[in-house]
């Protein structure tokens, strides 16, 4: 698994790498377990735009992933490692010994052939989806419930991986990628192991039309755009905005909060995350 760069033909393959894709096994995903998704363009039911700059993009058949891995004591044989479009990691097909076919998200270094299983009783090796409890500290681990039974939310994306750091009574406390240390409920599952698909932090987009076969459309400022688009619009010559960085309906854009306060997560949060400035805790 790798970053490979072509020859420079052109500006954009000049400036653009691309993952090799080595550990993917199959380039035809499981029908029973696609469906379509409709896409947005950053509209709501109403047709007003709320998220800017989406729309286009190339399209994407979405896979259904098993983030509960509730099926306790039913070991599965790993069948397929597949890309899967709607994220940076790769995805993983598992057959069950009963015969039913589901998708997970698929650990670094997992092997067609592989058996992973999950349930409190299982062995903790890579793969295995587990309590939080009966999961040794200091092994990494991936698909964090923040509440039992809810399916993962935490660390999902390619290459990350948090850690067990401590257990005390019905909490265990784990430190998360960004260097944020916070405790969750010991009934919380979690997947053992570092996400696939590291490399996707190295490759460079190259050009423009590549985001746009993401769905992404062009980012203007504020302060290039015309007063009646933009607060911070207009002025003679390059104006500077002339006030505070907003959005287009004044909400200011630096130093707010936009975390949720009435969330109850909040309180178990020990370490906040860290500035990037600052550095991220190495795992």
């Amino acid at each position: 698994m790798g970053v490979r760069i072509y020859r420079p033909t052109s500006a954009g393959r000049r400036n653009s790498s691309v993952n090799d894709y080595a550990e993917l096994t199959t380039s035809k995903p499981e029908k029973s377990l696609c469906m379509r998704i409709k896409k947005s363009g950053g509209r709501n039911h109403s047709g007003m735009t709320t998220v800017r700059f989406r729309g286009g993009g190339a399209r994407r058949i979405y896979r259904i992933i098993d983030f509960k891995r509730r099926k306790d004591g039913v070991p599965a044989k790993v069948a397929t490692v597949e890309y899967d479009p709607n994220r940076n990691c790769f995805i993983s097909l598992v057959h069950y010994l009963d015969g039913e076919k589901r998708y997970i998200l698929a650990p670094h270094g997992i092997t067609v052939g592989e058996v992973v299983e999950s349930g409190e009783s299982c062995e903790p090796k890579i793969g295995n989806a587990m309590p939080l409890w009966s999961i040794p500290a200091g092994l990494e681990i991936h698909n964090i419930e923040m509440t039992a039974g809810q399916g993962g939310k935490l660390v999902r994306g390619a290459g990350n991986a948090a850690r067990i750091v401590a257990k005390e009574g019905d909490w265990v406390t784990i430190v998360l990628p960004s260097g944020e240390m916070r405790m969750l409920r010991k009934e919380c599952r979690a997947t053992i192991g570092r996400l696939s698909n590291p490399d996707h932090q190295n490759v460079r987009i190259g050009k423009a039309g590549r985001q746009r076969h993401m769905g992404r459309r062009p980012h203007v400022r504020g302060k290039a755009q015309n007063p009646v688009s933009h607060p911070m619009g207009g002025g003679e010559g390059r104006a500077n905005g002339g006030r505070h960085p907003c959005s287009p309906t004044g909400v200011l854009a630096k130093g707010g909060k936009t975390r949720n306060p009435r969330n109850t997560s909040n309180k178990r949060i020990i370490r906040r995350r860290k500035n990037k400035r600052q550095g991220q805790l190495t795992l």
